[in-house]
């Protein structure tokens, strides 16, 4: 797990040569301007980013869940935001590739996987929150066709994006009464709000979806009546990682902006770097970044090997690797002093973008509690 072949590094090497020549240079004025660069994600499509762990036969990549942290950890030292997005496009198309049928498969995947089309995931809700199962949004049957009401919250992409895997009930309350559909963005009686005023993120846009009357085909249904909440909390595991390897990623670039500022800043006669203390702080750092490392891997090699504990892992990795996180890249910005705060050294900009990473896809409070239930359901 720790070595990595020859072609686990072109792979590795692959997403942070994209991160280096298309995100990096560009991060801090699409975060400024509040753009989406959704040309710049059309070039993520050839090399094999828009469906990363989606089977070959409709252009995925085939990867393993090992594979794509180690991606979402490259892209993100570029934006963790994008980077984010492309996590967020993944979750929805592996969603497609797992669930759906085989028309359902080749209709919608080829121009997803290719990043021609976007993808947006779509289950929470306004005043629903971290209750998924409680979700209101309704799909009432009429003939061949769903007519979909009610109303997505914080969905990342709504707007710019092409499609929606969306979650919305067509039963009785509670987790078994969800459904999921695919929804295409141009379905009329969908509609979304304006984009959020946040306070990272601001490079993909996060905005409401309102459906009023939406008609939806029945053959865009996944999986039977009954099974979305179970597809949307599958999807989630492997979101958790993807969502926690992007907060490794951006810490390490904060660390790794750090050092050298440290070596050419001198204070009281000699360079800061020199400064034990300041020493001690750096070797913290590092050695937290690496367990969340270790255990994202652990929970990825868990998930790919479909065991036991491989819902509890996730939950444990995403806790933890987004905790980090934003503590090292929050003392990246601190040993920076004054500098950090201003917008042009990228400090302040990585902080704000992995501070949503502890609530999206499960805050961290939820998490703690699917731990704590594994434990003590093994009492």
């Amino acid at each position: 797990m720790f070595d990595l072949d020859e072609d686990e590094k072109a792979i590795r090497d692959t997403a942070r040569g994209f991160a280096d020549e298309f995100l990096a240079p560009r991060a801090l004025e699409w975060d400024e301007q509040k753009h989406f660069p959704v040309d710049v994600l059309r070039k993520a499509g050839p090399l094999g980013l828009g469906g990363i762990y989606v089977r070959e036969d409709v252009g995925g990549s085939g990867l393993r869940r090992l594979d794509a942290v180690r991606i979402f950890e490259q892209l993100a030292t570029g934006c963790p935001a994008i980077a984010a997005y492309i996590s967020i496009h993944n979750m929805a198309t592996w969603m497609i590739d797992s669930y759906g049928d085989e028309t359902q498969r080749h209709h919608w995947l080829p121009r997803l996987t290719s990043m021609e089309h976007l993808a947006s995931y779509a289950l929470t809700e306004p005043g629903v929150g971290s209750d998924a199962a409680a979700l209101s949004a309704k799909a009432v049957r009429d003939g061949e066709d769903y007519i979909l009401n009610g109303s997505k919250q914080f969905i990342s992409g709504a707007g710019s994006n092409d499609v929606y895997v969306m979650m919305v009930r067509t039963g009785d309350d509670g987790a078994r009464g969800i459904s999921a559909f695919i929804v295409p963005a141009d379905t009329p009686g969908l509609s979304v709000g304006p984009n959020e005023r946040k306070m990272g993120w601001n490079a993909q846009p996060t905005r409401q979806v309102i459906l009023e009357d939406a008609r939806v085909p029945a053959a865009n249904r996944l999986g039977a009546e009954g099974d979305g909440f179970r597809i949307a909390m599958n999807g989630l595991n492997g979101g958790r990682l993807n969502i926690a390897a992007c907060s490794v990623g951006g810490a390490q670039a904060a660390l790794d902006k750090t050092v050298p500022y440290l070596a050419a800043r001198n204070a009281f006669g000699k360079a800061l770097l020199n400064n034990q203390a300041l020493q001690f702080q750096l070797a913290d750092m590092r050695t937290e970044l690496e367990a969340a490392r270790t255990l994202l891997w652990r929970a990825a090699a868990a998930l790919d090997a479909d065991s036991a504990d491989k819902v509890e892992m996730c939950a444990m990795a995403k806790r933890f690797a987004t905790d980090v996180g934003f503590d090292v890249a929050n003392k990246a910005l601190q040993l920076h002093g004054g500098y950090g705060y201003l917008a042009e050294y990228g400090l302040e900009k990585i902080v704000r973008d992995l501070r949503v990473h502890q609530i999206l896809e499960g805050t961290n409070e939820i998490m703690r509690v699917v731990v704590a239930r594994a434990v003590v359901g093994a009492a």
